[in-house]
């Protein structure tokens, strides 16, 4: 996905919906909901090449007109930008339970979070984290799309679908579940243990609450959950099944048998003494991974539909690729083939040359 394209990449025009800045030309600023600005950067030192053959379609062309998350620094996207650039980290130690015994003790553990105004009490005090995440930042995406309660009656509901992941799914309500099974018996399960803990969850309370009657299911592929399911979002815009899809990730596993899981595997970082640098995936001498938890949601939509509603455009998704090492369960690849095939696929669909991609450091996230 390319936020913005510079003109040596020759897209479509998008002109009449973006905002340029006079000193800047490849830079477009937009207005969240707060005084904060954001600004999306595309490289333009790419030299000029025979671009391939790319989308014109407005009715297949996808953009995103909007953002949500539920983060360790709270659910404003602003802040949340800010806080990555100045470089600050979300890490620190578990303190939801007693982690002293566990070799790994830290995480980004979400504290403080609020849903008021979101979801109604009754069911908060229901429904796993995941869910609750899942459901803030569906919602706030909306929002910064211009589409707030008192707007989406406009929607076609019918055409308008959600797809939020989770890899772990409601793991609280399924650990719960178990506890109440092992020490009360099967009629102190509570009635939500099931729905609460399957992974579809969150886009079907999603689309419940929203009216949205368009594509709803569930992707979890690990790591990759949520680049799955803006894929996914992404090709029921083009093939003409929706206009618009709220699409993204959502994920609360930082509870005991969530990171003795990890820790089970060997997967976790152990550097308790130094929590805030752990994530060091690109480091020889990495120890593991660091958990975290929350949720991050897009609004997806086509050019067509996002320019008849007059929706200020982020980004415009090109393409996208998936397939599998067949390999390993956590290893990739020694000889790459995997990854290198993805971002053909990738390219291919995108309609990109290779020369137009000036870098990248995560050829997973492409």
């Amino acid at each position: 996905m390319q936020s913005l394209q510079s003109s040596t990449l020759r897209p479509a025009p998008l002109d009449p919906i973006r905002k340029r800045t006079p000193h800047f030309p490849n830079v477009t600023t937009r207005t969240a909901n707060s005084s904060r600005r954001i600004s999306f950067i595309s490289a333009s030192s790419v030299p000029a090449v025979s671009a391939p053959k790319r989308e014109m379609d407005p009715k297949k062309r996808v953009v995103i007109t909007g953002m949500g998350l539920v983060s360790v620094f709270g659910n404003d996207v602003n802040t949340y930008y800010d806080k990555l650039l100045a470089g600050e980290s979300g890490v620190g130690p578990i303190d939801r339970f007693d982690a002293s015994k566990f070799p790994t003790r830290f995480g980004g553990q979400i504290r403080g979070f609020s849903s008021e105004g979101y979801i109604d009490g009754k069911n908060d005090r229901r429904l796993d984290d995941c869910l609750r995440y899942s459901i803030v930042a569906g919602k706030k995406a909306l929002e910064d799309a211009d589409l707030g309660a008192d707007q989406r009656s406009k929607l076609d509901k019918s055409r308008t679908g959600v797809l939020v992941g989770s890899g772990m799914g409601g793991l609280t309500v399924f650990s719960d579940g178990v506890h109440a099974l092992i020490e009360k018996g099967h009629r102190k399960i509570t009635p939500f243990f099931i729905p609460y803990a399957i992974t579809n969850m969150g886009s079907a309370l999603l689309a419940i609450d929203l009216g949205f009657m368009g594509p709803n299911y569930s992707i979890s592929t690990a790591c990759a959950t949520s680049n799955y399911c803006f894929y996914a979002a992404a090709n029921h815009i083009r093939r003409g099944e929706a206009d618009l899809m709220i699409a993204g990730g959502t994920e609360a596993a930082i509870i005991p048998v969530g990171v003795g899981g990890f820790v089970a595997c060997r997967a976790l970082s152990q550097r308790n003494d130094d929590p805030k640098t752990a994530s060091r995936p690109w480091d020889r001498d990495r120890d593991g991974f660091v958990m975290g938890e929350g949720a991050g949601v897009l609004v997806m939509e086509s050019l067509e539909h996002a320019t008849k509603r007059g929706a200020t455009i982020i980004a415009e998704y090109l393409g996208g690729g998936i397939n599998c090492d067949a390999y390993h369960m956590t290893d990739p690849r020694a000889d790459g083939l995997g990854v290198s095939t993805c971002i053909q696929r990738c390219l291919e669909d995108a309609g990109v040359s290779p020369e137009e991609v000036l870098s990248f450091s995560d050829p997973l996230s492409l």
